[in-house]
């Protein structure tokens, strides 16, 4: 994997719940409806130079890489143009240097970004709109030092130390991302103080697709494949902080090496949430600890390891609960099924075959009936009753 090099990122504290008021939604969607009609001019920009109003650019930029930005834009509700030129680093050291700087409500688009420390940067918009770019050999690609929300869609995220972060204990938000795709970056998302809305993407080859440090992240019709790591939330610096909620629906998670990094190999959650994914063909399975969990409707087949194992949450005093229902546990080598002592989650209406391990065990869970299982290798249930057909 490519790894772009002498980026360091801090990590952040706080925690923050998925979605945002109906209100500030709305706002939100005013602007951008604006920004996207507005005609940007053609001008010759040059390195350096402040964006005060509507910039398309004649050119491609390489500058100098100093601490001081390429571009900064301060002008309200503007839109950056990139015209489908690239804004690039020339000096042969990447550490501190900045691609765009946004302090204001603004749009960035069309283009491509490559070689800086961080590509764009906020430090004070409440809203930022990106569309259709390419962010090439960053070390960051997009960093909230101090912003809100950002909306990022049909943009590429290509060989990247890190994706998104933002600074510790100043940036809070949404990264509302769609449409996009992630290939061979080190890391893709991290989320301390945020929250993630991530729809329509795809993740290829990277090392770690997610870092729910503290935060919380939503993925829909998405793909997952050939990933070090699908996902991590465990705190590299130690405490208490936790992922408050992970939550995968009609997405594919498909070849990757692992679902957690080997060093931190359990996703422990507030809230687990999967529903209707395809989970296939996985060095090894799917484990996590949580205190509620929504589990429905998935496919668990052919994975390296057990089909799904969940547990209660070394982080907090009760018990796992919530429901596992209509998911197909099918030729995983391990179990299809385990569920952890003292956990007690609803099991119903699930189908486990020809799993090298047991089909389902679960000795503690509450049995919701309608559970069929057979062929498995170790035993077919165990603590609820399955029938063979």
């Amino acid at each position: 994997m490519h790894k772009a090099k002498g980026f360091f990122f801090t990590l952040a504290i706080a925690g923050l719940s998925l979605g945002a008021p109906a209100a500030l939604a709305e706002n939100r969607e005013l602007l951008d409806a604006r920004l996207q009609q507005a005609k940007p001019v053609e001008c010759d920009v040059q390195c350096g130079d402040v964006i005060t109003q509507h910039t398309k650019l004649k050119h491609d930029l390489s500058c100098p890489g100093t601490d001081e930005p390429a571009l900064r834009i301060e002008g309200e509700g503007i839109v950056l143009d990139l015209g489908g030129h690239t804004v690039s680093r020339s000096s042969p050291d990447q550490r501190d240097t900045l691609g765009i700087v946004v302090s204001t409500n603004s749009m960035v688009r069309n283009g491509t970004i490559r070689g800086f420390g961080i590509a764009v940067e906020t430090v004070g918009a409440a809203y930022l709109r990106l569309h259709e770019l390419t962010f090439v050999d960053n070390g960051a690609a997009v960093y909230n030092f101090l912003g809100n929300f950002f909306l990022v869609t049909h943009s590429r995220f290509i060989g990247n130390s890190l994706g998104f972060g933002s600074e510790i204990d100043q940036a809070t938000g949404t990264f509302d991302v769609r449409s996009s795709h992630f290939e061979n970056n080190v890391l893709v998302v991290f989320l301390d103080g945020h929250s993630a809305d991530i729809l329509d993407s795809t993740f290829v080859a990277n090392g770690l697709g997610v870092y729910c440090f503290a935060g919380g992240a939503r993925i829909r019709s998405s793909t997952f494949a050939r990933n070090e790591a699908v996902a991590t939330t465990s705190p590299l610096i130690g405490g208490r902080d936790i992922c408050g909620a992970l939550r995968f629906e009609d997405s594919l998670i498909a070849d990757n090496a692992s679902f957690a990094p080997a060093t931190t190999p359990v996703w422990n959650l507030i809230q687990f949430d999967m529903i209707n994914n395809l989970v296939v063909g996985n060095d090894n399975g799917l484990a996590a600890t949580a205190r509620t969990v929504y589990i429905q409707g998935n496919t668990f087949w052919n994975n390296a390891g057990s089909g799904l194992t969940l547990g209660n949450s070394p982080l907090q005093s009760l018990p796992l609960t919530g429901i596992v229902r209509a998911n197909q546990f099918l030729r995983n080598d391990g179990d299809g099924l385990r569920v952890l002592p003292l956990s007690t989650p609803t099991v119903i209406g699930n189908l486990a075959l020809d799993n090298t391990g047991w089909g389902i065990h679960a000795v503690d869970a509450f049995d919701g009936g309608g559970n069929v299982a057979r062929n498995n290798g170790a035993g077919d249930c165990e603590g609820i009753v399955c029938a063979p057909y």
